[in-house]
């Protein structure tokens, strides 16, 4: 992670510690993001809705990088992405790496850092 990038980071997670009384980690990030982006609110979510809504984080994260191009709702009003690239295969630290940008780029659109 370049030093920009960590600084961002750190940022981040004082903000959401700040807000929430402790540090998130990135699924529970993820989860944030997804239900922001749901639009529902919070709610109650069975197991599988949780992992549909980690989905839901990754597509909107991984949008800008043009890995998925939104697609619409469906009926229920969850959003859907058609995949536009395979994401290449990346090893752990990288794929780390590759969401945290994503994710500190979505706070800084959203102008919470």
């Amino acid at each position: 992670m370049r030093k920009e990038e960590d600084s961002d980071w750190k940022r981040l997670l004082a903000k959401l510690k700040e807000l929430y009384g402790e540090e998130p980690d990135m699924p529970v990030i993820l989860f944030m993001i997804g239900v922001q982006e749901l639009g529902k609110g919070y709610q109650k979510f069975k197991k599988d809705e949780k992992v549909n809504v980690m989905h839901v984080a990754i597509c909107t994260l991984l949008e800008p990088y043009g890995f998925y191009e939104f697609a619409g709702r469906d009926e229920e009003g969850w959003p859907h992405w058609k995949l536009n690239e395979k994401i290449p295969p990346l090893k752990p630290a990288q794929q780390n790496n590759l969401m945290v940008q994503a994710v500190i780029d979505y706070f800084k659109e959203k102008q919470m850092i």
